[in-house]
């Protein structure tokens, strides 16, 4: 090659293809639930639906640099395949400023039924951090076919004890985790409309590894014996930062869900096929 000229075909650069690197203008939060038969989505699942409603949608969202840009979105704590959540959230960074409610509307219209985006705010009105720092602890109901004496006296047990460990099958193997450190609180109910059903509704902090709702369980057939008759149907009501109290506050402003929010969600009970029925 010494001495050749290199004609301009080969002297030219390969240029990245797709949207034009723009460095983001705003970000907005949004908050979303999990619903219905959707809770069975996985992750992977709902970033696809999500990516393709943004195209839908027309978001004008701001993407990696590159030759494969990416828009870019922040995912936080998403709620195990299976589990239906009232509080996941997530952080776009947009091109150009745009009011935040209307990104949740025209995201929201093109999603199907059971994603559903239910607020969205500017992350600059928010406290300052990243929504992972906020991010301390879960707001847990799981609805149990079981006596709900057995399971109140169960909790009592779990709650008494120092540390349950448990073990959980990972990619890597098999790992055991302490079930019981992160638990906050832990309160069981009976159940309003079914007999021969109980309420446990728990405050998990959210640590490594991520004690989930079937770990609790397992701790609680391992101090106790318990083990309701049918799998059980979690959701998640709240995530966010948690105060010396065992309050989970909002992870999008510094107001404390209230008792009166937290039974709102409650209304899932009555809105979704119980147990064994779906």
């Amino acid at each position: 090659m010494a001495g050749q000229h290199l004609g301009p075909a080969l002297m030219a650069r390969r240029l990245p293809e797709g949207p034009a690197h723009v460095p983001p203008v705003q970000r907005i939060r949004l908050q979303y639930a999990k619903r219905g038969r959707l809770r069975f989505s996985s992750h992977r699942d709902f970033a696809r639906a999500f990516e393709r409603s943004l195209r839908r949608a027309d978001i004008p969202m701001a993407y990696s640099a590159g030759f494969h840009p990416h828009p870019k979105i922040s995912y936080v704590g998403a709620a195990p395949t299976g589990v239906g959540s009232e509080a996941e959230y997530l952080e776009l960074a947009m091109a150009r400023h745009c009011e935040p409610e209307q990104v949740r509307a025209a995201i929201d219209a093109v999603l199907p039924d059971g994603l559903d985006m239910i607020r969205a705010v500017d992350a600059a009105d928010c406290p300052p951090g990243s929504l992972a720092e906020v991010m301390q602890a879960s707001v847990w109901q799981l609805e149990l076919v079981a006596d709900p004496q057995s399971l109140r006296e169960a909790v009592l047990a779990l709650l008494a004890a120092e540390s349950v460990l448990v073990e959980r099958l990972t990619k890597d193997g098999r790992r055991s985790l302490d079930a019981r450190a992160p638990i906050v609180s832990a309160e069981m109910s009976d159940h309003p409309d079914q007999e021969g059903r109980a309420i446990l509704t728990m405050v998990v902090r959210q640590v490594t590894p991520t004690v989930r709702p079937d770990d609790v369980l397992t701790a609680l057939q391992s101090v106790a014996g318990f083990a309701p008759s049918q799998p059980p149907r979690a959701t998640r009501l709240a995530q966010g930062p948690v105060d010396e109290t065992g309050t989970v506050a909002d992870p999008l402003c510094t107001t404390k869900l209230s008792a009166t929010e937290l039974s709102a969600t409650e209304t899932l009970l009555s809105t979704e096929p119980p147990v064994g029925t779906r």
